[in-house]
């Protein structure tokens, strides 16, 4: 959880302020590192969940956090996250040996039901996903940012630090996205299961250049985050998301490079943590300012140890996927901990855990195995294998040690779980909870299924059978069922359509509901070319569009046949386009109405289409088939019930 005793910076005063502050931070972690002021001889383990609150009846997000948080004040281990519709919980740091990961997990699945039982009185539930596939583009505008001062302050600095005039999203996996944003709330999109080890300051360097590593095949074998707004796109889409949702950079002629905020690295460790703050500090600008009041170098004289504060503000808004973190034990001794940030959230608590003891077990086993990964692999090739397994996930094919090319499963099953057996043994791990979650990630790459595949087949299988919107509301629907039984998710079946009780579509927008993939013609077209289409692709209307994409008219097959058949009688050979018959005038509507206007217009006016418009450009077409589709459910479905 993020330092909430933060401010936009106001002026150069109070700019100077901070980064004297930070610098001296700098300079007292350096010191303590030089005069071995870590906490030595134990490691400890912890993790943060994430979590999407979810309307209970139509499985879209409910925007509800600060109601709940209003009734859980005795809950000191729950707090708020970006967008009013997720929440987050600290779980209790442990000591990495014994039953720590059970004991965690037992603490997590109490935590949450606590959570769900505040939540059936607003009638809403949690779900554990990457992403959300009911979240719609409109949801991630700034009414939904959680109501605080750090986030109000971060969604201004970061959009002050923009150089082009809005954000975009780029991703192709099965479908493509490319659309704008106005906003970095974007992030919220994601939610995720962060884990996080106790290092040695000794050990650092070697322990994250581990991490680094591993990234790649612990994704792939976790990843669980392939749907966005309808669309298919990338195995663990919240890596692409994360980073272009806060890109403040733009297109240039020129080839200056710049570095994102969410970012992989830019190379191996070489020496020291300091490396990874300072090349921070110097690569991105400060965004935000604490509520300071310590002066680190003072306490390091006194010999007390400082927090660090202005540091640990700074480095919570870069997002490396691997992030180093300070904190203080309860000994009152710094430690230093490696945050992994690559795990999505889901698809349930045991899948989680499983995730989480596959990566500790890998590190620790690792680091026993391999003295300097530097020597047997190039950080190109760690950076190239992350962006593969964020791309295809457990699809995915890598380059490992000493160039061996490997799948990501035989990867899992040849080297990894032995190694993931060998650290957690070593840490003398539950030997039961050893075998309770690592079978969890030997039954995935066995039967090469993982969330993301899963949900990949689900949505597809389901696209063909009703509209994206029931599509999705189907899948999150099965999701949750699943989620609540506890299966993880190598063993769920795909969903059926009576997995959502009850569907209502009243409340849907017209951009929810209309279909995008359009065809149109230009006003220059000849009527046979317009009559051929219209065959082709089984349609009645076909909006016309300028060069722009700007909306000029609309023609139906109705005015096809009428003026064939005055061609016929008159024996008129004279060319005829659409700007001849069109109309010029349609009746339209906006893409943020809802459907019950949309149904009124077309039944008040007589008509059988009506083209949707965004800021006078064409973006969708609705018709009466979809309508038609929609109500065939409804009643397949009272038939059902």
């Amino acid at each position: 959880m993020g330092e909430q005793k933060v401010s936009i910076l106001k002026d150069k005063n109070e700019m100077h302020r901070f980064m004297r502050h930070l610098l001296k931070d700098v300079q007292a972690l350096k010191y303590m590192l030089e005069n071995d002021w870590f906490e030595k001889g134990v490691t400890r383990i912890g993790a943060e969940q994430e979590m999407v609150l979810v309307d209970d009846k139509t499985y879209k997000p409910a925007p509800i956090a600060m109601e709940a948080l209003a009734k859980m004040t005795e809950y000191p281990w729950v707090e708020t996250e970006l967008a009013k519709f997720n929440l987050e919980t600290n779980l209790e740091p442990r000591v990495f040996e014994g039953k720590c990961l059970s004991e965690m997990e037992k603490e997590n699945r109490n935590n949450l039901k606590k959570i769900e039982e505040t939540l059936e009185s607003l009638d809403a539930n949690l779900l554990l996903t990457g992403i959300l596939p009911t979240l719609r583009k409109f949801d991630l505008e700034l009414h939904n940012l959680t109501p605080m001062k750090r986030y109000d302050a971060l969604m201004k600095a970061i959009t002050e630090q923009l150089i082009g005039n809005s954000y975009e999203l780029r991703l192709m996996g099965i479908d493509e996205l490319l659309v704008k944003h106005d906003s970095p709330l974007l992030e919220a999109c994601n939610t995720s299961f962060q884990v996080h080890l106790q290092v040695a300051p000794n050990e650092f360097v070697k322990m994250y250049n581990i991490a680094q590593a591993l990234a790649a095949p612990i994704m792939a074998i976790a990843a669980n985050s392939p749907v966005v707004f309808g669309k298919r796109l990338w195995h663990e889409t919240r890596i692409a998301l994360f980073q272009q949702s806060v890109d403040t950079r733009t297109t240039h002629k020129h080839m200056r490079e710049r570095s994102p905020r969410v970012t992989f690295g830019s190379g191996w460790l070489q020496e020291s943590v300091l490396e990874i703050y300072k090349e921070d500090i110097a690569r991105f600008r400060v965004l935000i300012a604490g509520d300071i009041e310590e002066d680190s170098l003072e306490m390091i004289q006194k010999g007390e140890t400082p927090k660090l504060r202005a540091l640990q503000v700074h480095n919570s808004t870069v997002y490396r996927w691997n992030r180093p973190c300070f904190g203080i034990s309860p000994n009152g001794q710094p430690h230093l901990r490696i945050e992994n940030r690559v795990l999505p959230a889901g698809p349930t608590v045991i899948d989680e855990f499983a995730n989480a003891a596959f990566w500790l077990g890998c590190m620790v086993g690792m680091a026993e195995e391999v003295e300097d990964i530097r020597e047997v692999m190039s950080w190109e090739d760690a950076r190239d294998n992350f962006g593969k397994a964020a791309r295809f996930g457990i699809d995915s094919k890598f380059t490992w040690f000493n160039d061996e090319k490997i799948t990501a499963c035989d990867l899992v099953l040849k080297h990894l779980l032995p190694l993931a057996r060998k650290g957690l043994k070593s840490k003398k791990v539950d030997t039961k909870d050893i075998n309770k979650y690592l079978s969890i990630i030997e039954a995935r790459a066995k039967n090469h299924m993982n969330g993301a595949r899963w949900t990949l087949r689900a949505f597809t299988q389901l696209k063909k059978q009703v509209s994206t919107d029931e599509a999705v509301s189907v899948l999150t629907a099965c999701m949750l069922k699943n989620q609540r039984e506890g299966k993880p998710v190598h063993t769920w079946e795909l969903p059926k359509l009576s997995d959502l009780k009850e569907y209502r579509p009243a409340k849907l927008k017209v951009e929810e509901f209309m279909v995008t993939d359009l065809f149109t013609v230009r006003k220059e077209d000849i009527i046979e070319f317009v009559a051929e289409m219209m065959d082709w692709r089984k349609t009645r209307y076909l909006p016309v569009e300028d060069t722009k994409g700007k909306l000029i008219g609309l023609i139906t097959s109705r005015m096809l046949l009428k003026e064939f058949t005055k061609k016929q009688k008159l024996k008129d050979d004279k060319s005829v386009t659409v700007e001849d018959v069109m109309v010029h005038d349609p009746i339209i509507i906006n893409h943020d109405a809802n459907i019950i206007e949309a149904m009124n217009l077309m039944k008040k006016h007589q008509i059988g289409c009506l083209p949707v418009v965004h800021d006078d450009e064409l973006v969708g077409i609705i018709t009466e088939k979809d309508f038609l589709g929609i109500a065939g459910r409804l009643i397949e479905r009272l038939e059902e019930s």
